[in-house]
């Protein structure tokens, strides 16, 4: 779900190497027993916040040319722009904290595979080619969440061939999926996963290095008490 329009901030924070301490990239899914649910998607820059606001102040770093706040909230904007339009999405919010560095959107789903395609579709807007890395699913009658992930088989090959300096915007960076549910968790598939103690959600965090290199996989298929 990695998600993370919004996505070209996260987009900005891969191209800009100053920033060598955290960040995080959280993803939260809602499920009710009827399929319809709400998505908050959260980049969170704030452990880096001075290095941030230092880097705002230049006009480009190591080559890369550093977006305004103002092109950061409007293609932001654009993003929701795009949601708003997009079938089974309704309830679209975005927020932007350029103090602390923190952006979300949320919104709300008639069906999860109405966010099928929903990260490819909007950096295609910002004429970013992505392959589509995540689908959902959920079977109201066997009550079966599913969340398949396809490993970028180029990020690997593209990581690796960044200058050291470059590589070390990802050292501390995280991502987190966390999914919660009306009904208990009778079982989560991915090892990597945790059950919370109410039973009723899934977190699954890992630094977003071991999924560049393939070392975990954030798949899941999680059943709920029927």
């Amino acid at each position: 779900m990695k998600l993370k329009e919004f996505y070209r901030l996260l987009l900005f924070i891969i191209l800009v190497p100053a920033l060598s301490s955290c960040f995080q990239v959280i993803e939260e899914l809602t499920l009710h027993n009827d399929g319809t649910g709400e998505v908050i998607l959260t980049i969170n820059l704030s452990q880096s916040k001075t290095k941030v606001q230092s880097v705002m102040l230049l006009d480009s770093i190591n080559g890369y040319k550093v977006p305004s706040k103002q092109k950061i909230q409007q293609e932001l904007n654009e993003a929701v722009a795009y949601l708003r339009k997009s079938e089974g999405i309704s309830n679209v919010k975005s927020t932007s904290d350029f103090n602390n560095y923190i952006a979300t959107i949320s919104f709300s789903f008639k069906d999860v595979s109405n966010i099928n395609n929903i990260t490819k579709n909007i950096l295609a807007q910002q004429k970013i080619k992505a392959p589509n890395t995540s689908s959902y699913n959920f079977n109201k009658t066997t009550k079966l969440f599913s969340r398949k992930y396809q490993p970028v088989g180029t990020a690997k090959t593209e990581y690796n061939k960044l200058k050291s300096k470059d590589k070390a915007v990802f050292n501390g960076a995280t991502y987190t999926s966390i999914y919660r549910f009306e009904s208990p968790v009778t079982n989560s598939s991915n090892p990597a996963s945790n059950v919370s103690k109410s039973g009723k959600a899934v977190m699954l965090k890992s630094s977003i290095l071991d999924l560049i290199n393939g070392k975990i996989n954030v798949s899941n298929q999680i059943q709920l008490s029927k």
